[in-house]
């Protein structure tokens, strides 16, 4: 009886001291198990006489309701402390403000919403967008767009050209995207009617130009359009772009292979204080260049000048919205930074529209 009052008296020390429900469990195995201390003594009772076992079957059984009784109490313990510590770790402020849901968290970049803010304004005016693979050929990038041979463009210090061929041509990474209205030209009868966005790429870099880049050009063939219908649809989408009622253009004579003839388009702003406003004051800023589609490109692309005529206009999409927001520095477009995209950022809910506005 003695050694079951030792047993007893340290199965239930082992009980207090278990920090947490697996220590616990293991005294409950070594004490109750199928070959538990306790197990053990209640295993001997068949060799018992009745006598003994009436005495050492009840002490037994005694001891076992206690240490049952106790693992269940240090059980309940644990559990409630366990939870206490669990609802310690994982407290909630309720008085901090709301996170943002992930559609205003995240934003567009100024790149796309121009994208899509161009592409709005063309297609209310009648124009489907056009696309064409970044690599090209140096027949459709410079040959059937009248660059002659030997022009600089045509060199390695301004374009990305690969390696030859077995051959001998090479090809090079586009250095506008007018080799897109080259093939729209070569695949569809006219009247043509499209804009082309899209990638280029030239071996330049600083805080105006980077090695790849972003253009829109657009492409209007039929067998009456002149410059004034030119001039028109370049003053509409500038009002439109800038999202002012009204916007003085002047249109200044240049060359362009590609154009005869060929024309620089300036736009009427004001600058004061380090901002750009357009429609207003008296200075003027460079914004694209333009003309008639060059009959030699016509004809290159199987188009008989005599009976069609065209014009083409092409701007860096990269350069309207740096004027229209306010980027200081081209770079800043392709530098990946978070923090800057959440300043120049749009949310992704806000689609540009004509009735509700390019930019809310």
């Amino acid at each position: 009886m003695s050694d079951l009052a030792t047993l007893e008296t340290s199965i239930l020390d082992q009980i207090a001291a278990a920090g947490d429900e697996a220590a616990l469990e293991a005294v409950r195995v070594a004490a109750l198990g199928k070959k538990g201390s306790i197990s053990a003594l209640l295993a001997t009772l068949g060799k018992m006489s009745p006598e003994e076992r009436k005495t050492q079957g009840a002490a037994i059984n005694l001891a076992k309701d206690k240490v049952t009784q106790a693992l269940a109490v240090r059980r309940d313990v644990l559990k409630s402390a366990a939870l206490d510590a669990r609802l310690a770790s994982e407290t909630v402020d309720v008085t901090l403000p709301l996170r943002d849901a992930p559609a205003e968290a995240g934003r567009i970049h100024p790149l796309s919403q121009v994208w899509d803010e161009l592409t709005t304004i063309f297609a209310d005016m009648g124009f489907s967008v056009a696309e064409g693979p970044d690599i090209e050929t140096d027949d459709y990038n410079f040959t059937k767009l009248n660059f002659p041979e030997g022009h600089p463009a045509r060199e390695m210090h301004d374009t990305f050209f690969f390696h030859p061929k077995q051959d001998g041509s090479r090809m090079l990474l586009r250095t506008h995207t007018s080799p897109v209205q080259v093939r729209t030209m070569l695949s569809q009868k006219p009247p043509i009617r499209v804009i082309c966005p899209g990638r280029t790429y030239r071996i330049d870099s600083d805080a105006t130009h980077t090695p790849q880049f972003h253009q829109v050009e657009g492409l209007v063939i039929d067998k009456s359009s002149h410059l004034g219908h030119l001039k028109w649809i370049l003053h509409e989408f500038c009002k439109a772009f800038f999202e002012v009622d009204h916007i003085n253009m002047r249109f200044r004579p240049s060359f362009f292979p590609f154009t005869e003839p060929s024309l620089e388009v300036d736009i009427q702003c004001r600058r004061d204080k380090g901002e750009i406003r357009f429609g207003e004051g008296e200075d003027w800023l460079e914004i694209l260049g333009c003309g008639m589609v060059h009959p030699n490109v016509l004809r290159a692309c199987g188009i008989d000048p005599d009976e069609y005529q065209g014009f083409a206009w092409g701007m860096g999409i990269d350069r309207i919205a740096m004027l229209k927001y306010g980027i200081a520095d081209l770079r800043q477009l392709f530098d990946s930074d978070v923090r800057w995209l959440s300043h120049y950022g749009f949310k992704p809910l806000e689609v540009p529209t004509l009735a509700g506005g390019l930019s809310t």
